[in-house]
């Protein structure tokens, strides 16, 4: 586990989930800038996270970014923030910020609602340098 989660940006994601999976390896693929953990929502790191803020323990359809100490982001706004921190072509997502929280999160709940049926389970292997960036693997 990394030593100094505390300034990084932590992607809770469900672990369980073929699509979320899929997500995090291509975060892990873009992340130059060494910016990004991750942990499981099902993990005792992850059920710690929810349970502090109050947030239901036992749904995992959710992704979160959370900054520690300043903030923490769900669902489509998550997702926006992690694609303008990985820099680049992908800060061109902050045009998803002129679109209704409400409507692009209506999105992400459809996704999220059909994410078991979009992607298989597969089983990734993540490097030993990418390893490092989970926390209770």
């Amino acid at each position: 586990m990394q030593k100094n989660w505390e300034n990084k940006y932590i992607v809770f994601f469900d672990g369980d989930c073929g699509v979320c999976n899929f997500w995090v390896q291509w975060i892990l693929e873009r992340d130059r800038n060494d910016q990004f953990l991750f942990a499981s929502l099902q993990s005792e790191f992850g059920q710690k996270f929810l349970s502090e803020r109050g947030l239901a323990t036992d749904v995992f359809n959710t992704m979160y970014l959370w900054k520690p100490n300043q903030y923490y982001l769900i669902k489509s706004r998550a997702v926006l923030q992690i694609a303008n921190l990985l820099g680049g072509i992908y800060k061109l997502s902050g045009i998803g910020k002129l679109i209704p929280k409400f409507l692009s999160d209506k999105v992400y709940d459809i996704i999220s609602r059909n994410r078991m049926k979009l992607a298989n389970q597969k089983c990734y292997l993540p490097t030993p340098h990418q390893r490092k960036k989970f926390i209770e693997v």
